[in-house]
């Protein structure tokens, strides 16, 4: 079968390897349709994703098709169209006996700790499948990005009364800027990237600021008629940016990073305090956010459409990937076709 390898920073390749189709009781064989390009994958791509080791076959947002179930398997059949939540916990922590196993202790993230989706067929645990009779494998590829927005928005408790900021229009912050929208909250979305904020006003949002060539506070309040933010979501991983998060929230309101850097974050803590700030992480999504989301998308209130801005075949991916990466491709997902 067919599998990209990223053997070293700057280096994809493609090659043939055999597989053994041997399956454990609780595993499925799938076969990888469609896989989505994720900030991961590109940090990876580029030498600067922590808690990553090479050579690695990348991968973990996913269209599958089960081909074959281990003889305990029940949650799905043979033919089902999955997405996959990709965080596999290695053996049960402290959180996941507390219901949160999205941040256990014992976590092996699918493509990133262990070899991915970048290939033709891969086994994995499916208990970790999430079935749909309804959605494309583009839509099922787009579900775990969607799972971070949405984990994020869940974390934060955001009502239709609040006023919400969300800080980078990548795909996370579109992800939660998403359902936000399905809540009814009003919702301006902040970048230094002109043609990403574009993309975002022609979503509905309430509003868009370039923080390069505005005030964002002085814009937040005309927008929020002289209100702030309710509830912030940084979605950035920028250190700068996250750092700067704590002056937009209104006082009593919240604060969500939801992007993540190697360093440490600053605050000025009178003012922290002066608010009465509520700070939340928020890290992976759990099973149910899964099934939730495909709902959602089935029932037609989240459009996938717009997402999918570039796409290539399995056998193209080496040549383009590279670009992929720069800013000035204009990437918001791209999608790797594996059949």
């Amino acid at each position: 079968m067919k599998q990209l390898i990223l053997n070293e920073p700057g280096h994809l390749s493609l090659r043939e390897v055999d597989m053994d189709l041997q399956l454990a009781a609780d595993q499925a064989l799938v076969k990888v349709h469609r896989i989505g390009v994720c900030g991961t994958d590109i940090h990876a791509f580029g030498g600067n994703q922590p808690f990553f080791s090479y050579p690695r076959v990348l991968g973990h947002e996913l269209g599958l098709e089960v081909v074959k179930i281990g003889e305990q398997v029940s949650n799905v059949e043979v033919g089902d169209k999955c997405s996959l939540e990709p965080y596999f916990n290695v053996k049960e922590g402290q959180a996941a006996r507390l219901g949160k196993p999205n941040c256990n202790e014992f976590i092996s993230v699918f493509g990133v700790h262990e070899d991915g989706g970048m290939q033709e067929f891969v086994k994995v645990p499916a208990r970790y499948l999430h079935p749909s009779q309804k959605l494309s494998y583009d839509q099922l590829a787009l579900v775990e990005t969607l799972a971070i927005g949405y984990h994020a928005v869940q974390r934060a408790e955001v009502k239709s009364t609040d006023k919400v900021l969300v800080i980078g229009a990548g795909p996370i912050g579109l992800a939660a800027l998403q359902f936000t929208g399905v809540l009814q909250a009003d919702t301006v979305v902040m970048d230094i990237n002109q043609d990403r904020l574009d993309f975002c006003a022609n979503l509905g949002v309430h509003g868009v600021i370039n923080s390069l060539t505005s005030n964002p506070l002085e814009e937040l309040s005309k927008l929020f008629d002289g209100d702030l933010p309710t509830v912030v979501f940084d979605c950035t991983g920028n250190p700068k940016s996250m750092m700067s998060a704590f002056e937009y929230p209104s006082h009593g309101g919240k604060l969500v990073f939801v992007g993540l850097f190697q360093g440490e974050v600053n605050f000025h803590d009178p003012s922290f305090h002066k608010k009465e700030l509520t700070l939340f992480a928020s890290r992976n999504a759990l099973s149910k956010d899964f099934d939730e989301i495909i709902a959602l998308i089935e029932a037609g209130q989240i459009d996938t459409q717009p997402w999918i801005t570039h796409k290539a075949s399995v056998d193209e991916v080496v040549d383009v990937f590279e670009k992929w990466t720069k800013p000035e491709s204009k990437v918001i997902k791209a999608m790797i076709e594996m059949s």
